[in-house]
């Protein structure tokens, strides 16, 4: 399928994305990403939201209300695994409506600690701010950016990671984006369009750092389309998410937290407010069960664009320790694609 003009999540209208990155000293290498699914109050105004887990080893806050009332009712986050508190403390922080506003924030991790001094919390609420105060419409920052900054993907440089599809007119024309904190996978399984460019471009070529167990790690997904879904045909998309995950070659082993997050902007205006300007009930759209699949094609495409979009624009990075995860060579990249390995490989 065709991608929206900037083949990112923000292709679907309303949703903005801002991050801050923190690349400081020897061990410093982490940061936050926030997506903003419109740019109003979120909390008084929340759209059709659903959720899937394909390996529950981490952690996205908030889930159990998204489950429960099929609502997004905040930003979605993603950092490393030891500042996911004090994320989640500061978008409570975010609200101006007064001391009698409640927030269950959404907020997703995958783990740092290779390349990052993550005992170090290093992430502060003005950091979560700044990124929710940046966040725009148009291109996003992929790979070393954001909570993506020290992440590893199939034992290369991984990262953030974005991508989106557009559905034919004839189904819509709809917009499914993905955006992804890509911090999974073996090196061996690692696929892209199908080939298998992980055992090409094995460690003799480009090293893997070490990480302890293979293929340990996490990948948190956030999707968003403008299709008017229900909160279980956003669980559905959701679901699918994983297939592109497993396109690129994750399988969601045992030492992952695969994760993802679907909303819905195809309804808005569904105040959370008793009795208010909408009163007690709420006109929703819905798509036809049957003309799903071409979203789940979508978002399955997407999903795999926006890992290889982390790989391909991630930059070879040293961290803590000295411990260096160099990013996938585009050159080589492309050898393999065309049926070949690197130089001097069987």
């Amino acid at each position: 399928m065709p991608s929206g003009p900037w083949d990112a999540i923000t292709d679907v209208p309303g949703v903005l994305v801002g991050c801050t990155t923190l690349v400081e000293g020897d061990d410093v290498r982490t940061g936050v990403t926030v997506v903003r699914p419109h740019d109003g109050d979120i909390g008084r105004e929340p759209y059709f939201a659903g959720s899937d887990v394909l390996n529950g080893n981490g952690e996205v806050t908030g889930l159990a209300w998204v489950r429960e009332s099929g609502m997004l009712t905040t930003p979605v986050a993603i950092t490393n695994t030891h500042s996911v508190g004090v994320v989640r403390d500061a978008i409570c922080g975010l609200g101006t409506l007064g001391e009698d506003r409640w927030s269950l924030p959404v907020v997703g991790e995958t783990y740092d600690g290779v390349l990052n001094d993550i005992g170090g919390q290093h992430v502060t609420a003005e950091h979560l701010r700044a990124a929710f105060e940046s966040a725009a419409s148009g291109p996003v920052a992929q790979g070393c950016v954001g909570g993506g900054t020290g992440m590893i993907c199939h034992g290369f440089k991984g990262g953030t990671g974005t991508a989106s599809r557009v559905v034919p007119d004839e189904d819509g024309g709809f917009t499914v984006g993905v955006l992804v904190q890509a911090n999974h996978g073996r090196r061996d399984r690692l696929r892209v369009e199908g080939v298998d460019v992980g055992s090409r471009i094995g460690p003799d070529v480009v090293p893997v750092p070490p990480r302890g167990t293979p293929g340990a790690g996490s990948i948190v997904v956030v999707v968003a389309t403008d299709a008017p879904l229900l909160p279980g045909q956003c669980d559905r998309l959701a679901r699918r998410a994983s297939l592109g995950i497993g396109r690129t070659g994750g399988l969601g082993e045992h030492s992952s937290g695969d994760f993802t997050v679907a909303f819905a902007t195809g309804n808005r205006g569904m105040s959370s407010d008793k009795g208010g300007r909408h009163g007690l009930t709420h006109a929703v759209t819905m798509l036809g069960h049957d003309a799903m699949n071409p979203l789940f094609a979508a978002v399955v495409e997407a999903t795999e664009a926006a890992i290889v979009g982390a790989l391909l624009a991630a930059e070879t990075m040293t961290g803590r320790g000295g411990t260096t995860v160099h990013a996938l060579p585009h050159d080589l990249l492309g050898a393999a694609l065309q049926g070949g390995g690197p130089p001097g490989s069987a």
